[in-house]
């Protein structure tokens, strides 16, 4: 697997690089966010992005890739010295998949860059009636329609730009309506185990969400005190 590391400190570039090669990654390092548009994002399975940088932050970079159709899938891990609750609401929203705070654990790294690779592989439980056929792997609902083969979503006939643990958040719920699930749940199933993830996190993922599907985002339901549900 292919993963770019976008980080205005040559020095940190190095050690990450090091680091994750001897996990057996294939790792490519630039130095800004206009030097990585310029390369053939596709073709990563990962990007780890700092947050502060030149001209172009990390936040400005992260939101033309979730803007794309060609890039909005590939998940992101911010890095950063910013540890405030607004600064992490504030990547989660734009869609990042994790965010790792300065000074560097390389063994904090590689877990949650393992267990992001883990998720964006995860393949959402589904009921024991769905079909597993190549033709039936589709999940629709009024105007929603999700390709679970082709991990791809579409409203009303127009592709849906989302993460991959929108996705996986949309798809659950789909497959499961009018079931309430708790945050502890929605960490088990979209989510890796391994990774600390709070009660917050999963209510901004939430959030996004809703807006993200536009009229179905009312039917993700508030049950207090028990979680979250999808109303037909």
């Amino acid at each position: 697997m292919k993963i770019l590391v976008v980080d205005d400190e040559q020095d940190i570039c190095e050690i990450l690089q090091y680091n994750l090669e001897t996990e057996g990654f294939e790792v490519m390092t630039v130095n800004s966010a206009e030097e990585a548009l310029e390369l053939p994002l596709c073709e990563f399975s990962l990007i780890l992005l700092d947050v502060m940088m030149g001209e172009m932050s990390g936040f400005q970079m992260a939101r033309r890739l979730k803007e794309s159709p060609e890039t909005a899938q590939i998940p992101i891990i911010f890095i950063t010295a910013l540890d405030s609750d607004d600064h992490l609401v504030k990547g989660l929203n734009i869609g990042a998949d994790d965010y790792i705070v300065k000074p560097l654990s390389m063994k904090e790294v590689k877990a949650r860059v393992k267990a992001v690779l883990r998720r964006t592989a995860h393949t959402v439980p589904q009921q024991a009636d769905t079909s597993t056929s190549a033709s039936d792997n589709k999940i629709c609902y009024e105007g929603i329609t999700l390709d679970l083969n082709a991990k791809t979503a579409a409203i009303d006939g127009e592709e849906l730009v989302c993460s991959k643990l929108e996705f996986e958040l949309l798809s659950f719920f789909l497959q499961h309506p009018g079931k309430v699930f708790s945050r502890e749940d929605l960490l088990k199933y979209c989510w890796p185990q391994d990774v600390l993830v709070l009660d917050r996190t999963v209510d901004v993922s939430i959030t996004r969400l809703r807006k993200k599907i536009g009229r179905y985002g009312k039917q993700i339901k508030t049950r207090v005190g028990y979680g979250y549900y999808f109303a037909e």
